[in-house]
């Protein structure tokens, strides 16, 4: 047995090797780096490519052709993926709904108040952030320029 068949990804491959194969599956082909730094909440494109390039020696990864967007799961891989739960399967595509729903419940009341505080924002904040780690990425971002006006209004 070779060292890339008995080397397994840590918790960040893990979540690297899970988005490129959703983003594939999804998509039909692989994401750019700039789509993983986006997708993994990661601070830079040469992060990426070093985690890249580390799940490629280990076996984990492999580009089809030298080309943009050709990174594929090994078949290795795909097999440890596949007894690792998603991050998203942590909330139920109803439950993400409801979720949402009571994040946009807590905008709009802040939004509606004549004086907001410090406190307040924080606390929107963690909601945000509590989307981030459920995985529920999209629905985060979204809520992203609600919160810059509204931290515009404390200044």
């Amino acid at each position: 047995m070779n060292e890339k068949q008995t080397t397994r990804p840590t918790k960040k491959q893990r979540e690297l090797l899970t988005y490129i194969e959703a983003f594939a599956g999804e998509h039909g082909y692989g994401p750019s780096y700039r789509e993983i730094m986006k997708g993994c909440s990661y601070n830079s494109v040469a992060t990426v490519a070093l985690h890249v390039n580390i799940l490629i020696t280990r076996g984990h990864l492999r580009k089809k052709d030298r080309s943009a967007r050709s990174l594929e799961l090994t078949e290795a891989a795909k097999q440890r993926t596949d007894s690792i739960p998603l991050r998203t399967d942590t909330v139920k595509s109803s439950d993400e709904k409801w979720l949402v729903e009571k994040v946009d419940y807590r905008f709009a009341q802040a939004e509606q108040k004549a004086d907001i505080y410090d406190t307040d924002i924080d606390s929107l904040y963690v909601l945000v952030g509590a989307l981030k780690v459920l995985g529920l990425e999209g629905a985060a971002q979204s809520f992203m320029p609600r919160l810059a006006e509204l931290k515009q209004r404390v200044s």
